[in-house]
């Protein structure tokens, strides 16, 4: 289990490594004038490639590992992985085809994480079979079809969610990466070897990609790193859920709720201000902790290191934003009560944060 996250590892880092040498002229066409642009000069943004490569690459090798040698220690990695790789090439395909001309409108890859959801259903028999409350269960009990609603929408829509917090050096791959963890521990937990598997081959993935993003800021992800991500993860949430009984549908929504949370309230917002959802901005929660909390150190003339310096101090606020619901869901992940409880305080504890911010009212221990 462990070799194959190595190997998923290796295989991105190599080949973002190869994409920052050799396919990085894509990178030019990115606008100087976007929102959202927080860095200085042309830095490619196939991070997605390098990180579909690692995945596919350990999947494989997991899969005719099991396949050839009997399925040595239980990993049981059967037809499941091409079915997973077929439901995430078209969200990884519409996020890797922007990322390269910074042309595919909204709606169309809207489109293909649509499809990626639709295929989640027909082709993995993805579906929500309970959301641990009675009177909800029994309506999904006698109305299948909502099941199948939620995992289709889960699956097209986390991909974007993702995506929206994909703003500072290390941020949305770290996040990947720590949720990727925790559902891996809670899969092992409960002895679903096969999705532990996967989900540390996509940890390893993501941990070769942030190699060079982290620091440095050489590489993207882009948003076909954000797509994949959202995609695999939805998958294992579902699956989780689905295949093990003893745990709670709230525990991936507490493990989630910061990119959910942050596209919800980012549709609130806009719809208020009577913008599209779809228009981006620079008001982000992130966005707000770099302009107002993070404050430069270097005070030098070299403005691109100094804007590097301040991207990357910004990214461990939402760590540590994020740590705070990966804990609990951790300690409480089969009881649906104190969940749901730990969901509710993130949404107030959010708001009220946000909040403070635009208004200035910060403590000054938390600016750096």
């Amino acid at each position: 289990m462990i070799w194959l996250s190595v190997v998923a590892f290796l295989v991105a880092a190599l080949a973002a490594g190869g994409v920052v040498r050799w396919l990085s002229g894509h990178a030019s066409r990115y606008g100087n004038g976007m929102p959202q642009r927080f860095h200085l000069g042309d830095v490619p943004r196939l991070g997605g490639a390098a990180i579909l490569l690692g995945l596919a690459c350990g999947w494989v090798l997991g899969w005719m590992q099991s396949a050839l040698l009997g399925d040595p220690g239980s990993l049981r990695l059967g037809n499941g992985v091409g079915g997973w790789l077929v439901v995430l090439l078209p969200a990884a395909a519409g996020g890797i085809a922007e990322d390269m001309t910074q042309r595919l409108a909204v709606r169309y890859r809207l489109a293909l994480t649509g499809m990626s959801g639709v295929l989640a259903v027909l082709l993995l028999d993805m579906t929500v079979p309970r959301l641990g409350l009675p009177w909800l269960d029994a309506l999904l009990t006698a109305a299948p079809w909502l099941g199948w609603g939620i995992a289709l929408l889960a699956v097209a829509g986390l991909p974007h969610a993702f995506n929206i917090i994909d703003g500072y050096n290390g941020l949305s791959g770290m996040v990947a990466l720590i949720v990727c963890l925790a559902l891996a521990h809670v899969a092992l937990q409960v002895g679903d070897r096969s999705l532990a598997t996967m989900l540390l081959c996509m940890a390893g993935a993501t941990g070769g990609f942030l190699v060079w993003n982290y620091p440095r800021g050489v590489l993207f992800a882009g948003d076909g790193g954000a797509y994949i991500w959202g995609v695999v993860i939805a998958l294992a949430s579902i699956s989780l859920v689905q295949r093990n009984a003893d745990v709670s549908p709230w525990f991936p929504l507490l493990l989630l709720i910061y990119p959910v949370w942050e596209t919800l309230f980012s549709i609130y917002r806009k719809l208020v201000r009577g913008v599209s959802p779809g228009v981006a901005d620079a008001l982000h929660f992130h966005q707000l902790i770099y302009r107002r909390i993070v404050r430069s150190v270097f005070a030098g003339d070299d403005t691109a290191r100094r804007m590097l310096m301040r991207n990357n101090r910004t990214s461990p606020y939402l760590w540590a934003f994020t740590l705070l619901t990966v804990v609990p869901a951790l300690l409480f992940w089969r009881v649906t009560p104190v969940l749901m409880a730990f969901c509710v305080l993130f949404g107030v504890t959010y708001v009220l944060a946000y909040f403070a911010i635009v208004r200035f009212k910060v403590p000054g221990w938390l600016r750096r």
